[in-house]
């Protein structure tokens, strides 16, 4: 077949994509026909019937003169909307003539590709050839291209080009400039431009507050906020969503109710959006029932605006609340997405209700969401926190995609359930993986290191891989130090670093170190950290425990007293040992010496069976650090009736044998505690798993994970 009749048959083509483009008044000449068609290709992406229309041209000679300049322009107009840059960029050069729409198209084309330094050197070299001058469009591409790439000070010196050519009257120019200074400046440059400029109108101060929006710079985007308050303007939909944002990250009560007012004075509280953007302020301000009193006045419920109410409560730390919102949902009516997964799963991590988890996890395999990768993220958390951590891993090793946050909740959760072989071994895979680490995650591999002692790979990392992959250690990292040096019993090291480190230690570091004098008994230095983290921080109750129970091990009675004396001047009171329990979808909380339980005295009679079980095999009451102003009867008594005991006693009670427990308290295990389950975890022939406030326990045939390193 000839050339030819194949374009012969394009034009019987052309003829019904004429049909789209309304008729003229006049009859169109050939070539304007094409330009129209050409119009259309590029619009509905067309490629070949355009690549036959550019080949009819070369064939009738008419895209190689000065005159011809139109419809090479659509030529590159079609190419570039059809992601053909390189074509694009082949017509532009061949070009004889050019004019300011053929440079402009051509930045737009390197623009919509992500070729934003291409956009740049282009516009110099139209500036340099002198063919044309830019206009406004050629600036507003310009300033896009110097926002989406970072490139302030490129922009600054087009800034000052643009500003000499007379473009800065232009609305769009100068919305693309606030917005360029406001996203890339993160300071307060982009309030500057708008002091002068001569007129700002509502979509200016828009730009400048979605740039301080989208680069974390809330503080300049509320100085914004206040100038925009002051104009005579009448905001609209979108700059209100903008404002509500800014509550949201500010966590400002009194300038969310400011907005809120007013949108409701005026009549923007009523569509679906705001009524969200409402709700999420209020949950992110920490005021949860203000965010369901919203909830409750909105009138079109869907999965946005329930899963946003979820959200406000998981916020709040209102986990069962999140949980029972959902019970509530018609779940045929308003299905549930992704997020909504996400938000109950990682609930239900919080609470440690692995039963839960699992059903919640057949429903996400049933609604078809379990190939989402934050959906399992959430899995993976879930079933780390809940104590079931080869779950997690099977969780993990199911997913098809897998981002920073999936790494990160992995070797996080082997480092919380002391497994840190296992989470750095995860590390190794995400490098092989081209994962780059950040912050988060040099967290989860120096408390790896610190669960199995690795101190002087800590130390590499913290030294010399941090500062490889630009990671600047923050106060988190220089505890995890702390904890990796004083828990191997370095503790001279440890305080040469705390003494040398450039930052200013908070509570947690102070009782790291404390807690780590405690169980490898440097007494000496530990009173000494007691003393100067009370002085610091004098309403920290665990610092008054340790340093109490360091006394009472050394049998300083006196000290004791003077510890709980000083605690009853100074109103601090102990948080009270809480431990709890799932069985048969309801959750049992116990409290130290619990006498509330309707089964307490079943409960009791148990742990005293346990325990007279466990004493030929070695166990003996550590009664040392328990108050020397009781018998010992009584010593013993108090440590038999800890909170942990009492969870586990109830579920060797009332769940089948060889079933395994899942045991949460609150706040860190005790030694007696500790050494009693691993020989209860024997002799009932049972897995099982603590979580207390600093790690999982997992106990097993007399033994422990933690392999006694705590």
């Amino acid at each position: 077949m000839s050339a030819l009749s194949v374009i012969e048959q394009r034009l019987l083509k052309w003829d019904k994509l004429a049909s789209l483009v309304p008729k003229p008044k006049k009859p169109l000449f050939p070539i304007d026909r094409l330009n129209e068609l050409l119009k259309v290709c590029a619009n509905s992406s067309y490629l070949r019937t355009g690549e036959s229309i550019h080949a009819h041209l070369i064939v009738t000679n008419q895209s190689s003169t000065a005159k011809d300049v139109y419809q090479i322009n659509s030529l590159i107009n079609l190419y570039v909307k059809c992601r053909e840059t390189v074509h694009a960029r082949k017509v532009f050069d061949l070009m004889p003539e050019r004019n300011v729409v053929s440079w402009c198209a051509m930045m737009k084309g390197y623009q919509n590709s992500g070729f934003d330094f291409e956009v740049l050197k282009l516009l110099k070299s139209m500036v340099f050839s002198g063919e044309s001058r830019p206009n406004e469009f050629v600036a507003t591409v310009v300033f896009k291209s110097c926002s989406s790439s970072g490139r302030i000070e490129e922009g600054k010196q087009f800034h000052g080009c643009f500003l000499k050519s007379g473009l800065m009257s232009h609305e769009f120019v100068r919305n693309t400039l606030v917005y360029m200074y406001s996203l890339c400046a993160g300071n307060g440059e982009a309030i500057r431009v708008l002091d002068d400029l001569p007129y700002c109108d509502l979509s200016v101060f828009s730009s400048a507050l979605s740039g301080y929006l989208e680069c974390g710079a809330f503080k300049e985007g509320a100085e914004v906020l206040r100038r925009m308050a002051k104009e005579d303007l009448v905001w609209d939909n979108i700059t209100y969503l903008s404002c509500l944002r800014l509550c949201s990250n500010l966590r400002d009560l009194n300038l969310a109710r400011q907005i809120h007012s007013r949108m409701v004075r005026l009549g923007f509280n009523s569509e679906v959006e705001a009524c969200g953007a409402i709700i999420n302020m209020y949950g992110k301000c920490g005021k949860v029932l203000y965010a369901q009193r919203v909830f409750d006045n909105t009138h079109a419920q869907n999965i946005v605006l329930n899963t946003t109410i979820m959200d406000a409560y998981f916020q709040d730390k209102s986990f069962e609340e999140a949980l029972n919102l959902f019970a509530k949902m018609d779940t045929k009516e308003v299905p549930p997405n992704e997020y909504t997964f996400a938000i109950l799963l990682n609930s239900i991590a919080e609470l440690s209700l692995l039963k839960q988890g699992d059903l919640l996890h057949g429903l996400v395999l049933k609604s078809g969401y379990r190939n989402h990768v934050m959906v399992g993220n959430a899995l993976v958390n879930m079933y780390a926190k809940s104590g079931s951590i080869e779950d997690a891993r099977k969780a993990f090793s199911g997913m098809t995609f897998r981002d920073i946050v999936t790494w990160n909740t992995m070797i996080c959760g082997f480092s919380h359930h002391g497994l840190g072989r296992e989470g750095l071994e995860a590390f190794d895979r995400m490098m092989i993986a081209g994962e780059i680490p950040n912050r988060i995650t040099f967290i989860g591999v120096l408390q790896a290191c610190s669960h199995v002692g690795f101190v002087e790979q800590g130390l590499y990392y913290f030294n010399q891989l941090m500062k490889k992959f630009d990671v600047q250690p923050d106060l988190q990292h220089y505890t995890c130090i702390v904890g990796l040096l004083s828990k191997a019993g370095m503790f001279k090291d440890a305080e040469d670093f705390m003494r040398t480190a450039p930052i200013e230690w908070d509570v947690v570091a102070w009782r790291a170190l404390l807690n780590n004098c405690y169980v490898r008994r440097n007494f000496r230095l530990g009173k000494k950290v007691a003393e100067y983290a009370i002085y610091k921080y004098p309403n920290d109750s665990g610092v008054y425990v340790l340093l109490s129970n360091i006394h009472a091990k050394s049998r300083e009675w006196e000290g004791v007293a003077e510890v709980r004396s000083l605690m009853n001047k100074r109103g601090v009171k102990k948080e009270p040992g809480v431990s709890w329990i799932g069985i048969r979808n309801q959750t049992h909380v116990f409290l130290a010496e619990e006498n509330q339980h309707p089964e307490i005295t079943l409960i009791y009679a148990k742990i005293k069976e346990v325990l007279s079980k466990i004493r030929p095999l070695g166990y003996s009451p550590d009664v040392a650090g328990v108050f020397h102003d009781v018998d010992e009867e009584q010593r013993e008594d108090n440590l038999s009736y800890h909170s942990e005991k009492l969870a586990v006693a109830y579920g060797l009670m009332k769940t089948p044998k060889n079933s395994p427990l899942y045991v949460t308290k609150n706040v860190r295990i005790c030694d007696d505690c500790h050494s009693a389950i691993k020989l209860i975890s024997k002799i009932s022939k049972r897995y099982i798993v603590i979580r207390d406030s600093n790690r999982f326990h997992h106990f097993r045939d007399g033994q422990c994970s933690c392999c006694d390193y705590w």
